[in-house]
Protein backbone atom coordinates (compact mmCIF):
# COMPACT_ATOMS: atom_id res chain seq x y z
CA UNK A 1 0.00 0.00 0.00
CA UNK A 2 3.04 2.05 0.51
CA UNK A 3 5.25 3.91 -1.82
CA UNK A 4 8.27 1.24 -0.59
CA UNK A 5 5.86 -1.62 -0.75
CA UNK A 6 4.37 -2.09 2.09
CA UNK A 7 1.32 -3.49 0.51
CA UNK A 8 3.35 -6.66 -0.87
CA UNK A 9 4.41 -7.62 2.13
CA UNK A 10 3.52 -10.67 3.82
CA UNK A 11 0.75 -9.90 7.15
CA UNK A 12 1.16 -12.11 9.95
CA UNK A 13 -2.30 -11.98 11.90
CA UNK A 14 -0.96 -14.83 15.17
CA UNK A 15 -1.70 -11.84 17.80
CA UNK A 16 -5.41 -10.83 16.77
CA UNK A 17 -8.01 -11.02 19.16
CA UNK A 18 -10.23 -14.53 19.45
CA UNK A 19 -13.26 -14.32 17.14
CA UNK A 20 -15.06 -15.18 20.20
CA UNK A 21 -14.05 -11.98 21.88
CA UNK A 22 -16.64 -9.69 20.08
CA UNK A 23 -16.10 -6.67 22.32
CA UNK A 24 -12.69 -6.09 21.60
CA UNK A 25 -12.81 -6.23 17.83
CA UNK A 26 -16.23 -3.69 18.05
CA UNK A 27 -13.62 -1.48 19.73
CA UNK A 28 -11.04 -1.66 18.03
CA UNK A 29 -13.24 -1.62 14.86
CA UNK A 30 -14.57 1.65 16.29
CA UNK A 31 -11.42 3.10 17.95
CA UNK A 32 -9.85 2.56 13.92
CA UNK A 33 -12.86 4.05 12.40
CA UNK A 34 -12.72 7.24 13.87
CA UNK A 35 -8.92 7.65 13.03
CA UNK A 36 -9.72 7.30 9.44
CA UNK A 37 -8.32 3.57 9.24
CA UNK A 38 -11.26 2.14 7.94
CA UNK A 39 -12.11 -1.15 9.18
CA UNK A 40 -15.16 -1.77 6.53
CA UNK A 41 -18.80 -1.89 7.81
CA UNK A 42 -18.63 -2.09 11.96
CA UNK A 43 -19.57 -5.75 13.12
CA UNK A 44 -17.57 -7.69 15.87
CA UNK A 45 -16.20 -9.53 13.33
CA UNK A 46 -12.53 -10.14 12.41
CA UNK A 47 -12.63 -9.64 8.91
CA UNK A 48 -9.88 -9.17 6.18
CA UNK A 49 -10.53 -5.07 6.52
CA UNK A 50 -10.44 -4.94 10.04
CA UNK A 51 -6.98 -6.97 9.56
CA UNK A 52 -5.44 -4.75 7.13
CA UNK A 53 -6.80 -1.71 9.15
CA UNK A 54 -4.69 -2.86 12.34
CA UNK A 55 -1.71 -3.55 9.67
CA UNK A 56 -1.81 -0.28 7.86
CA UNK A 57 -2.55 1.72 11.05
CA UNK A 58 0.81 -0.06 12.69
CA UNK A 59 3.00 1.09 9.94
CA UNK A 60 2.26 4.39 10.67
CA UNK A 61 4.02 4.20 13.65
CA UNK A 62 6.39 1.62 12.53
CA UNK A 63 5.09 -1.31 14.27
CA UNK A 64 4.89 -4.80 12.86
CA UNK A 65 1.55 -5.22 11.30
CA UNK A 66 0.32 -7.96 13.47
CA UNK A 67 1.02 -6.32 16.69
CA UNK A 68 -2.24 -5.67 18.29
CA UNK A 69 -0.53 -4.65 21.73
CA UNK A 70 -0.96 -0.74 21.01
CA UNK A 71 -4.24 -0.45 19.12
CA UNK A 72 -5.83 -2.62 21.82
CA UNK A 73 -4.38 -0.70 24.10
CA UNK A 74 -5.68 2.60 22.35
CA UNK A 75 -9.09 1.35 21.40
CA UNK A 76 -9.83 0.80 25.61
CA UNK A 77 -8.66 3.55 26.51
CA UNK A 78 -10.22 6.03 23.85
CA UNK A 79 -13.87 3.76 23.63
CA UNK A 80 -15.46 3.47 26.91
CA UNK A 81 -18.87 2.71 25.55
CA UNK A 82 -19.14 0.49 22.89
CA UNK A 83 -22.77 0.98 21.94
CA UNK A 84 -25.14 4.15 22.29
CA UNK A 85 -28.30 4.71 21.55
CA UNK A 86 -30.53 6.43 18.29
CA UNK A 87 -34.09 8.36 18.63
CA UNK A 88 -35.22 8.06 14.71
CA UNK A 89 -36.23 11.85 14.18
CA UNK A 90 -39.45 13.08 11.60
CA UNK A 91 -36.41 14.82 9.56
CA UNK A 92 -35.26 10.63 9.09
CA UNK A 93 -37.51 9.65 7.26
CA UNK A 94 -37.31 12.19 4.75
CA UNK A 95 -34.38 10.54 3.41
CA UNK A 96 -36.67 7.17 2.92
CA UNK A 97 -38.60 6.64 0.08
CA UNK A 98 -40.13 4.33 -2.68
CA UNK A 99 -37.21 3.80 -5.10
CA UNK A 100 -36.96 1.32 -7.93
CA UNK A 101 -34.39 -0.99 -9.11
CA UNK A 102 -34.48 -0.43 -12.86
CA UNK A 103 -32.49 2.68 -14.01
CA UNK A 104 -34.93 3.71 -16.48
CA UNK A 105 -37.78 4.03 -14.13
CA UNK A 106 -35.50 5.44 -11.05
CA UNK A 107 -34.56 8.20 -14.02
CA UNK A 108 -37.93 9.63 -13.62
CA UNK A 109 -37.54 10.52 -9.54
CA UNK A 110 -35.90 13.24 -8.02
CA UNK A 111 -33.76 11.97 -5.30
CA UNK A 112 -32.20 8.37 -4.96
CA UNK A 113 -33.52 7.73 -1.48
CA UNK A 114 -32.81 4.77 1.20
CA UNK A 115 -35.18 2.40 0.74
CA UNK A 116 -36.19 1.39 4.33
CA UNK A 117 -35.24 3.26 7.76
CA UNK A 118 -33.16 0.27 8.72
CA UNK A 119 -30.96 1.17 5.36
CA UNK A 120 -30.89 5.03 6.36
CA UNK A 121 -29.74 3.46 10.17
CA UNK A 122 -26.99 1.09 8.99
CA UNK A 123 -25.40 3.29 6.61
CA UNK A 124 -25.68 6.36 9.09
CA UNK A 125 -23.81 3.82 12.12
CA UNK A 126 -21.10 2.65 9.46
CA UNK A 127 -22.84 -0.83 10.00
CA UNK A 128 -24.98 -2.89 7.59
CA UNK A 129 -28.41 -4.18 7.76
CA UNK A 130 -28.08 -7.63 9.47
CA UNK A 131 -25.57 -6.42 12.49
CA UNK A 132 -28.30 -3.29 13.38
CA UNK A 133 -31.22 -6.39 13.27
CA UNK A 134 -28.66 -8.78 15.18
CA UNK A 135 -28.74 -6.41 17.92
CA UNK A 136 -32.02 -4.52 18.26
CA UNK A 137 -34.10 -8.45 18.44
CA UNK A 138 -36.88 -6.50 19.71
CA UNK A 139 -37.56 -3.86 16.96
CA UNK A 140 -39.76 -4.41 13.90
CA UNK A 141 -38.14 -2.17 11.59
CA UNK A 142 -41.21 -1.87 9.70
CA UNK A 143 -42.88 -0.15 12.14
CA UNK A 144 -40.34 2.27 13.27
CA UNK A 145 -41.67 5.63 13.75
CA UNK A 146 -40.49 9.18 15.09
CA UNK A 147 -39.18 8.51 18.03
CA UNK A 148 -38.24 4.52 18.33
CA UNK A 149 -35.35 4.53 19.89
CA UNK A 150 -32.50 2.12 18.43
CA UNK A 151 -29.22 0.66 19.59
CA UNK A 152 -26.00 1.37 17.81
CA UNK A 153 -22.66 1.09 17.74
CA UNK A 154 -20.96 3.99 19.20
CA UNK A 155 -19.27 5.83 16.35
CA UNK A 156 -19.58 9.12 14.58
CA UNK A 157 -22.54 9.27 12.43
CA UNK A 158 -22.65 10.03 8.74
CA UNK A 159 -24.76 12.67 8.42
CA UNK A 160 -26.36 13.16 4.86
CA UNK A 161 -28.37 15.68 6.21
CA UNK A 162 -25.07 17.48 6.31
CA UNK A 163 -23.84 16.75 3.24
CA UNK A 164 -24.24 19.99 0.37
CA UNK A 165 -26.36 19.54 -2.47
CA UNK A 166 -23.61 20.04 -5.29
CA UNK A 167 -20.84 21.22 -3.38
CA UNK A 168 -17.77 21.19 -5.41
CA UNK A 169 -13.91 21.45 -3.46
CA UNK A 170 -11.34 23.43 -5.12
CA UNK A 171 -7.30 22.77 -5.10
CA UNK A 172 -5.77 23.38 -1.48
CA UNK A 173 -2.16 24.16 -0.88
CA UNK A 174 -1.49 21.34 1.47
CA UNK A 175 -4.11 18.84 0.48
CA UNK A 176 -3.90 19.17 -3.50
CA UNK A 177 0.13 17.99 -2.40
CA UNK A 178 -1.37 14.49 -1.05
CA UNK A 179 -0.93 11.41 -2.21
CA UNK A 180 -3.51 8.73 -2.98
CA UNK A 181 -2.79 5.38 -3.32
CA UNK A 182 -5.24 2.88 -4.96
CA UNK A 183 -4.38 -1.47 -4.46
CA UNK A 184 -6.45 -2.79 -6.62
CA UNK A 185 -5.13 -6.09 -5.18
CA UNK A 186 -5.72 -5.33 -1.41
CA UNK A 187 -8.55 -3.45 -2.75
CA UNK A 188 -7.93 -0.32 -0.19
CA UNK A 189 -6.82 3.80 -0.77
CA UNK A 190 -4.60 5.13 1.57
CA UNK A 191 -3.53 8.61 1.86
CA UNK A 192 -0.46 9.72 2.04
CA UNK A 193 1.24 12.81 3.01
CA UNK A 194 4.55 14.09 3.95
CA UNK A 195 6.01 10.80 3.65
CA UNK A 196 3.35 9.21 6.51
CA UNK A 197 0.21 7.28 5.74
CA UNK A 198 -2.88 9.32 7.37
CA UNK A 199 -6.19 7.39 6.15
CA UNK A 200 -6.59 4.27 4.88
CA UNK A 201 -10.42 2.81 3.62
CA UNK A 202 -11.66 -0.24 1.57
CA UNK A 203 -12.76 0.07 -1.69
CA UNK A 204 -14.18 -2.61 -4.38
CA UNK A 205 -11.90 -1.77 -7.74
CA UNK A 206 -13.22 -1.81 -11.55
CA UNK A 207 -13.42 -4.77 -13.13
CA UNK A 208 -9.81 -6.26 -14.21
CA UNK A 209 -10.33 -5.62 -18.11
CA UNK A 210 -10.98 -2.12 -16.97
CA UNK A 211 -8.55 -1.13 -14.57
CA UNK A 212 -6.51 2.31 -15.20
CA UNK A 213 -3.37 1.80 -13.52
CA UNK A 214 -0.58 4.81 -13.96
CA UNK A 215 -0.36 8.18 -12.54
CA UNK A 216 -3.81 10.71 -12.31
CA UNK A 217 -4.61 13.71 -10.67
CA UNK A 218 -7.66 14.39 -8.76
CA UNK A 219 -9.18 16.98 -11.49
CA UNK A 220 -13.11 17.56 -9.44
CA UNK A 221 -14.47 16.65 -6.87
CA UNK A 222 -18.35 17.40 -5.80
CA UNK A 223 -21.04 15.50 -3.46
CA UNK A 224 -24.29 14.96 -4.75
CA UNK A 225 -23.46 13.87 -8.30
CA UNK A 226 -25.76 12.70 -11.02
CA UNK A 227 -25.09 9.46 -12.67
CA UNK A 228 -25.13 8.77 -16.63
CA UNK A 229 -26.42 4.57 -16.50
CA UNK A 230 -25.29 3.43 -19.44
CA UNK A 231 -25.58 -0.32 -19.95
CA UNK A 232 -23.37 -1.05 -22.57
CA UNK A 233 -20.35 1.59 -20.55
CA UNK A 234 -20.82 -0.64 -17.59
CA UNK A 235 -19.99 -3.67 -19.71
CA UNK A 236 -18.05 -3.03 -22.39
CA UNK A 237 -16.22 0.39 -21.36
CA UNK A 238 -18.08 1.71 -24.24
CA UNK A 239 -20.37 4.94 -24.78
CA UNK A 240 -23.75 3.94 -26.23
CA UNK A 241 -26.92 6.46 -27.01
CA UNK A 242 -29.12 4.44 -24.97
CA UNK A 243 -28.47 5.71 -21.03
CA UNK A 244 -30.33 7.22 -18.09
CA UNK A 245 -29.34 10.23 -16.46
CA UNK A 246 -29.71 9.12 -12.67
CA UNK A 247 -30.78 11.85 -10.09
CA UNK A 248 -28.62 12.00 -6.82
CA UNK A 249 -28.97 10.18 -3.21
CA UNK A 250 -27.61 7.31 -1.12
CA UNK A 251 -28.91 4.86 -3.53
CA UNK A 252 -27.22 5.85 -6.28
CA UNK A 253 -24.77 3.72 -8.03
CA UNK A 254 -21.94 6.36 -7.39
CA UNK A 255 -23.52 7.44 -3.82
CA UNK A 256 -23.29 10.96 -2.66
CA UNK A 257 -19.25 11.83 -3.70
CA UNK A 258 -17.71 11.86 -6.59
CA UNK A 259 -13.77 12.66 -7.01
CA UNK A 260 -12.90 12.63 -10.79
CA UNK A 261 -9.39 11.61 -12.67
CA UNK A 262 -7.78 13.24 -15.51
CA UNK A 263 -9.36 10.02 -17.19
CA UNK A 264 -12.77 10.15 -18.37
CA UNK A 265 -15.48 8.96 -16.55
CA UNK A 266 -13.14 7.28 -13.94
CA UNK A 267 -12.97 8.50 -10.19
CA UNK A 268 -13.21 7.00 -6.65
CA UNK A 269 -16.89 7.82 -5.40
CA UNK A 270 -19.21 6.48 -2.93
CA UNK A 271 -21.81 3.38 -3.52
CA UNK A 272 -25.53 1.74 -3.06
CA UNK A 273 -24.38 -1.12 -1.58
CA UNK A 274 -21.52 -0.44 1.45
CA UNK A 275 -22.34 -4.45 2.46
CA UNK A 276 -20.35 -5.46 -0.98
CA UNK A 277 -17.20 -3.20 -0.60
CA UNK A 278 -14.49 -5.51 -1.55
CA UNK A 279 -15.89 -8.05 -2.63
CA UNK A 280 -17.88 -6.89 -6.28
CA UNK A 281 -16.41 -5.34 -9.11
CA UNK A 282 -17.56 -1.96 -10.26
CA UNK A 283 -17.05 -1.57 -14.06
CA UNK A 284 -13.79 0.90 -13.94
CA UNK A 285 -14.52 3.39 -11.41
CA UNK A 286 -13.40 3.25 -7.76
CA UNK A 287 -16.16 2.06 -4.39
CA UNK A 288 -16.08 3.53 -1.25
CA UNK A 289 -18.84 3.05 1.27
CA UNK A 290 -20.50 6.98 1.59
CA UNK A 291 -19.54 7.52 5.11
CA UNK A 292 -15.97 6.96 4.49
CA UNK A 293 -16.01 8.32 1.04
CA UNK A 294 -17.66 11.53 2.41
CA UNK A 295 -14.56 11.85 4.46
CA UNK A 296 -12.11 12.41 1.02
CA UNK A 297 -12.46 15.94 0.94
CA UNK A 298 -11.17 16.71 4.61
CA UNK A 299 -8.08 14.67 3.45
CA UNK A 300 -7.45 15.72 -0.31
CA UNK A 301 -8.11 18.43 -3.15
CA UNK A 302 -7.90 18.26 -6.72
CA UNK A 303 -4.78 18.52 -7.55
CA UNK A 304 -3.52 15.30 -5.59
CA UNK A 305 -1.60 12.38 -7.38
CA UNK A 306 -3.25 9.48 -8.00
CA UNK A 307 -1.34 6.15 -8.12
CA UNK A 308 -3.78 3.26 -9.35
CA UNK A 309 -1.46 0.05 -8.61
Amino acid sequence: MAPNGFSKKKIGYLSEPSKKDTETILRIQIFLDGKMFGPGKIDGRMGQFTRKAVAHYNFGYDLKYDNYYKVINESNATIEELFTTYAIKEEDLNFVGEVSFEPSEQAEIDYLYYRSILEFSAERFHSDEKYLTKINPEIDWGKVTEGTVIKVPNVTPFRIEDVKKDKSFQRERKLSKRLVIVDTTQKLVAIWGKKKILAMFPITPGQEKFIHRGDWVIQNMITTPTFRWDQSMLETGKRSNEAHLLPPGPNSPIGIFWAGLNKGGIGLHGTSSPHTIGRSRSAGCVRLANWDVVRLSDLVRPGAKVEMR
